[in-house]
């Protein structure tokens, strides 16, 4: 498997992803999430390739096949009142085709992510998971992440 930026000719496979994405949160969550619509737009997922604040990192194999793919956000917060001006890159999204999921292709994909951020002086990577996605929240346990905020609702 060969980890490299998205290009433009990957939007279907990385497409096909989103929704696995996102039927994984509909059906955690109905309440929040719709069945069966793109999170994107094709212009969206178009301008989002292009942008260099936002990399997108995909898994592809010989055929140049989407297996796995991480969004990232470049964040920083200069001259802020309390937030002191560290360079954090954050993990919007990571997804691995369902059909190949546990043979680290996901662990591979954060791997390169993580060295890409140390390559453009991160302090550190972030990402949110669903609680109502526990497989997730195992993965990313398992490659060293540790929550340092948590979330939390009432339903009304």
């Amino acid at each position: 498997m060969e980890i490299r930026r998205a290009k433009l000719t990957d939007m279907d496979g990385i497409n096909h992803l989103l929704l696995q994405v996102l039927m994984v949160h509909h059906n955690g969550r109905p309440d929040l999430f719709k069945p069966n619509v793109k999170k994107y737009t094709d212009a969206q997922l178009t301008e989002i390739i292009l942008d260099d604040d936002r990399p997108i990192f995909v898994g592809v194999d010989e055929e140049e096949r989407v297996l796995g793919y991480a969004f990232c956000i470049l964040q920083q917060h200069p001259d802020d009142n309390i937030l002191t001006d560290i360079k954090t890159l954050y993990i919007d999204d990571l997804c691995v085709e369902e059909a190949l999921r546990g043979q680290h292709i996901g662990k591979r994909i954060y791997e390169y992510v993580l060295d890409y951020a140390r390559s453009i002086g991160c302090y550190n990577v972030t990402l949110n998971v669903w609680n109502c996605n526990p497989p997730a929240m195992a993965f990313y346990e398992s490659c060293g992440l540790k929550p340092y905020k948590v979330g939390m609702e009432t339903i009304l």
